[in-house]
């Protein structure tokens, strides 16, 4: 008797574990992103009473005789499928429709990475939840201040629409906004070698008479003719010229003057759903301007990924290796290890990359030079695409979550039954006695 009793305290366990799962479903069925658990039980420890054969030649064979234990909760899963999509109408919200997570950290994981090796990207945050913003930093982070990741465009090509994208994994940003001064006859002036060109007077205030102030996007760069072009300081964006003289972006975030450049106003930010391009327009010129792509982070395992609190994940012990990718196929079109063939390097006596494609400058590190790392090998996200103007919404099915509740609740008041009547048989055993 006392084996039942054990039986039903294991069954009320094993149900209030059960029940823990369906209240955290139920509690999180209208969170965006989240994914549901469900509570798979098993047999416990068996006692054989007898043991089984196979029959002799006189007698046929008999059963084994066992005697259970109760039950046991043998694993959570959690179903890592998409669920439906939940519209908010934001532009910059956006839900991965397929396999596949954004990746989030802070802004200094890039530093850390070791591109060869594909476990060292486990670093990273994944998340599911596409709610975007560009903050006051001109970063692009989620609700938390997590800085998304993903592949910076670093210029524009000779054809004035061609991106020039790095195939290093950084923060995504604004790009930098630059003040341009321009004749007549359509020549840039330099602020500090023709100030006397530009404007009147020396408190430059007012304009002379047929120069124009264009504002046009700065990016980052990785380009080592930059550098060179941009002498000592090294340069991290802007323009070679024939020549070779370097024009923009200092890597500091500096324009050739020492002055602090602003990111770019934008407008009109968009998110592509097929290749998770991300552009806008300037406020202050109407021109558009390519801020970079969304990096999808895959896991071999998607449901084997570890929960961690506001419904991130972490690629831990069971998930497998974690590989960067890209939406729309166009990995293949930027310079990584497996497609040196298909880049034009950039040479201070060649001019810029030729515009076939959008094509990534250098190896080297966007945010400092000196930790420059072997080229990322991106893989393509294969069928995944992004859903824009909305988010994932909850993978609960109250319905069915209401059910299971029933059930585990009609399973619990079972057990206690056997509980009572279990010691209702200890007493009279010992009222025997008497």
């Amino acid at each position: 008797m006392t084996g039942s009793m054990y039986a039903a305290i294991a069954g009320l366990r094993t149900h209030m574990q059960k029940l823990n799962v369906i209240g955290n479903n139920i509690a999180n069925v209208n969170t965006y992103g989240y994914k549901s658990g469900r509570a798979v039980f098993e047999t416990s420890l068996y006692t054989s009473i007898r043991g089984g054969s196979n029959g002799t030649a006189t007698v046929g064979g008999t059963n084994p005789s066992q005697i259970g234990y109760g039950s046991a909760l043998g694993s959570v899963d959690v179903d890592m499928s998409t669920s439906n999509f939940a519209l908010t109408g934001k532009s910059t919200d956006c839900m991965i429709d397929g396999d596949g997570f954004f990746l989030v950290g802070n802004k200094e994981l890039c530093l850390n990475f070791d591109a060869t090796d594909a476990t060292s990207y486990k670093s990273l945050t994944l998340s599911r939840v596409g709610d975007f913003d560009f903050k006051a930093d001109g970063y692009l982070t989620d609700r938390h201040g997590s800085v998304v990741y993903g592949f910076m465009c670093t210029g524009i090509g000779p054809d004035g629409k061609t991106p020039i994208v790095s195939d290093q994994l950084v923060p995504l940003r604004l790009p930098k906004m630059e003040t341009k001064y321009m004749s007549e006859d359509g020549t840039v002036l330099d602020p500090v070698k023709d100030a006397d060109k530009i404007w009147e007077g020396t408190d430059k205030k007012e304009l002379k008479d047929g120069v124009k102030e264009v504002k046009s996007a700065v990016y980052a760069t990785t380009e080592k003719a930059n550098d060179a072009a941009g002498g000592a300081g090294g340069a991290g964006g802007g323009t070679i010229t024939g020549t070779g003289e370097y024009t923009g972006l200092l890597r500091d975030g500096t324009d050739s003057a020492g002055n602090d450049l602003p990111y770019a106003k934008l407008d009109s930010i968009t998110i592509d759903g097929t290749t998770g391009k991300i552009t806008g327009i300037m406020k202050d010129s109407l021109e558009q301007v390519t801020i970079g792509y969304i990096a999808i982070g895959s896991v071999t395992n998607p449901n084997g990924v570890t929960q961690i609190s506001n419904t991130y994940y972490q690629a831990n012990e069971g998930s497998g290796d974690l590989n960067i990718t890209m939406l729309g196929g166009v990995a293949s079109q930027v310079y990584n290890a497996a497609n040196k063939e298909n880049y034009e390097p950039l040479d201070a006596t060649k001019g810029a990359p030729k515009p076939d494609g959008i094509k990534n400058t250098d190896a080297s590190r966007l945010d400092d030079p000196t930790k420059a790392v072997d080229a990322t090998e991106i893989l393509s996200a294969g069928t995944t695409s992004l859903i824009t103007n909305g988010l994932e919404a909850s993978k609960t099915d109250l319905a069915n979550e209401i059910a299971e509740m029933i059930t585990t609740q009609r399973g619990y008041q079972a057990n206690t039954r056997i509980v009572t009547v279990t010691d209702q048989m200890l007493e009279e055993l010992v009222n025997m006695k008497r």
